[in-house]
């Protein structure tokens, strides 16, 4: 019966240490040292059957994988459920994105300029809002920074300017006027082009309130009356038109300190519009009928020793003038005017 006892102890002990290492708390038969364990088959008094009979459940309990808070049913939502948030998650997403797309359409965008065609009655005007940053003149015309080009763009009319603008050309169109509302509110305008226009009345104010305005060029246009211009100038340019006898105020460029040159070729102008100011550089009277010139001038009879340094160019070729019958009225000049001496 002992025997018995014994060999099946022994079976059970093959059987657990053939087991695989599923236990908690099994013993790691590789480390095994017999020489450390005292095998007592008689475990205090009792036999090895007995003492696995009494072995305690725990012992040998296996450990299962407790399910995980983070994914637990329970917790939260599965996978199936989290898959139809996401679908609903990017449904919105696309919703928004296209209740956006609509509200950007319905919003009022600039209305671009368009010019009149020909055989409707008028010919070239620019049509759009007359202010907004002058948005509709740059969707028209060339906008870099400042500088706004509308050359050859058949205008009648100058297009509403952005209060930013500094130069503006608008050469080789058909602007026949130039009214006071035209350049208005324009502060920071340096420069203005319009070179080879219809133009032939220019409003008397239309100029005069620009505080930055420096440079003028009205070339081959039609005009008979220079406007009042502010003391800022430093070029005037109105060579080619039609300014004759009167067309000129009298002391037009007196109050201009920083004026440098002044060019009124081709106007039928029969006197030198003086006085001219000490900082003028260079004078062109070509082709005029200037047919002659007093001492007061370019010089100061009541002083000798004044002498204009700055105006090195003065041409009055083409005038039915003789300067050599009047030396006098240009020996503080630098040099001798470019004209008939005969």
């Amino acid at each position: 019966m002992v025997s018995l006892r014994l060999m099946w102890g022994l079976l059970v002990l093959c059987v657990v240490a053939a087991s695989p290492p599923r236990y908690a708390r099994q013993a790691e038969l590789d480390n095994y040292d017999n020489n450390n364990v005292d095998l007592d088959l008689n475990v205090e008094g009792g036999d090895l059957y007995d003492y696995y009979d009494e072995i305690d459940e725990t012992q040998i309990e296996i450990d299962t994988l407790g399910p995980d808070e983070d994914i637990d049913p329970s917790n939260g939502a599965s996978f199936e459920e989290e898959e139809e948030g996401e679908e609903k998650n990017v449904e919105h997403e696309e919703q928004e994105e296209r209740r956006t797309v609509e509200e950007i359409d319905h919003k009022e965008l600039p209305i671009k300029p368009q010019l009149i065609p020909s055989g409707s009655g008028e010919s070239g005007t620019l049509m759009g809002p007359s202010a907004q940053g002058g948005m509709a003149t740059c969707m028209l015309c060339t906008c870099l920074v400042g500088s706004v080009y509308c050359d050859d763009l058949k205008l009648d009319r100058v297009p509403p300017l952005a209060k930013e603008t500094t130069h503006f050309y608008a050469r080789y169109n058909k602007i026949a006027r130039i009214s006071k509302s035209d350049f208005a509110n324009l502060n920071k305008l340096k420069r203005i082009d319009l070179t080879s226009n219809g133009i032939s009345r220019i409003d008397d104010d239309a100029f005069f309130g620009l505080p930055a305005l420096e440079e003028l060029i009205l070339r081959e246009n039609s005009i008979r009356q220079l406007p009042a211009l502010p003391p800022s100038m430093s070029l005037i340019d109105a060579c080619h038109n039609q300014l004759g006898n009167t067309g000129i105020q009298r002391e037009a460029f007196k109050d201009m300190p920083g004026l440098l040159y002044l060019y009124l070729t081709d106007n039928n102008i029969d006197h030198i519009p003086v006085p001219l100011p000490d900082s003028l550089r260079s004078l062109h009277l070509q082709n005029n009928n200037i047919q002659m010139m007093h001492e007061d001038t370019f010089c100061n009879p009541h002083d000798l020793n004044y002498i204009r340094n700055a105006l090195e160019d003065v041409r009055l070729d083409g005038n039915p003038i003789n300067l050599s019958r009047t030396p006098q009225a240009y020996i503080c000049l630098p040099r001798i005017p470019v004209g008939a001496l005969i």
